[in-house]
């Protein structure tokens, strides 16, 4: 009890000062330079009156967004090389959702969230193989750790929906479409996104799908257990509605 207690203070310090270095880590993103991208993100942010973050690029042909850190002051914004391939009004919503996030200070929680979340996953796999590894621990010692998988995987994705709100993702396109002043621009962007999501899904950890402007992962009951994200449909329809407001 005293080593777990210990692990469990580790992880927690860790995660509140490092958790975006270490989720930037996972997608080997590296600072952007470019030049139009970083003077987006610097001019969007002015308009949003919140420090500009720094901005990474993750290398994959998938467009995605996510933002991270553990305050307006220190967060990251990252973009996937992907995401340059659309048209500059959806790249415009998509930065502004993101910027939304740091803004309502959602990217400390959900960055945290993702870091426990993979750390409890990660140490009840631990669990299973240490007992179930050994061609002589078939027995009921097996039976022991699939019940470590089978209860502390749930709790990684229970910990993660408790932690973050399916309606964060409405307020951060509401913020987006509000900042840009042209709802349009991100729903044309996540119906891209999520079809490219559909048919290329990215490599990567699921307990961190909901960092993501849109799941970037394959489907299935394991990734579907740590969703956040309501339907693109949803998303797209109350942007509709925004704009035929306007």
């Amino acid at each position: 009890m005293g080593v777990a207690l210990a692990l469990a203070i580790a992880i927690n310090f860790l995660s509140f000062w490092f958790s975006d270095k270490i989720v930037l880590g996972i997608y080997r993103a590296k600072p952007s330079q470019d030049t139009k991208l970083n003077q987006m993100v610097e001019k969007l942010s002015r308009e949003a009156s919140i420090p500009a973050p720094k901005v990474y690029i993750v290398p994959s042909n998938a467009p995605n967004a996510f933002a991270t850190g553990r305050n307006p002051r220190h967060s990251a914004l990252a973009v996937t090389e992907g995401l340059r391939s659309l048209n500059d009004q959806e790249m415009e919503g998509v930065l502004s959702h993101e910027l939304g996030h740091i803004a309502n200070r959602d990217i400390l929680v959900s960055t945290i969230a993702a870091t426990l979340a993979g750390a409890i996953s990660y140490l009840a796999q631990i669990g299973y193989f240490s007992i179930y590894g050994g061609s002589d621990n078939r027995g009921s010692a097996g039976i022991i750790g699939l019940i470590l998988v089978v209860i502390f995987a749930p709790l990684a994705a229970l910990m993660i929906r408790m932690a973050i709100s399916r309606s964060r993702e409405y307020k951060a396109d509401r913020y987006g479409a509000l900042l840009t002043k042209n709802p349009e621009g991100l729903a044309s962007a996540l119906r891209k996104i999520s079809e490219v999501a559909k048919h290329q899904p990215m490599r990567g950890s699921s307990a961190t799908s909901h960092m993501w402007i849109v799941n970037p992962f394959q489907s299935g009951w394991f990734v579907n257990m740590f969703s956040t994200h309501p339907s693109i449909e949803q998303r797209i329809r109350r942007l509709k509605e925004m704009e035929g407001r306007d």
